[in-house]
């Protein structure tokens, strides 16, 4: 019974599950696979980047913290620190000009 239930089937075309997709099938493929490994590369690239990787500065760091950073590692003098500090917070020096 078995067998002649196979040999049914089988002569009724269910035996091959690629019938009539000729090359539509691998086109199909060949798609889909473009289509994951660029996901692939850019969810890596979105991970690198949320993470913060080969960024020298945090993200949100205040204008002092980054004119502290800027003194500490030798960028301007301690004048210019001085000077820009005294912008950045609103106050004026006690030398006017007048």
């Amino acid at each position: 019974m078995m067998i002649a239930t196979t040999l049914l089937l089988g002569d009724m075309g269910w035996g091959n599950h690629m019938d009539n997709w000729g090359a539509g099938w691998w086109i199909l493929m060949a798609f889909l696979m473009v289509v994951f490994w660029g996901l692939v590369i850019v969810g890596i690239v979105w991970l690198v980047r949320s993470l913060g990787w080969g960024h020298h500065q945090e993200r949100g760091a205040s204008a002092i913290e980054l004119l502290d950073h800027r003194l500490a590692s030798g960028e301007i003098s301690p004048e210019e620190y001085r000077q820009r500090r005294e912008t950045l917070s609103g106050e004026t020096g006690g030398t006017d000009g007048n």
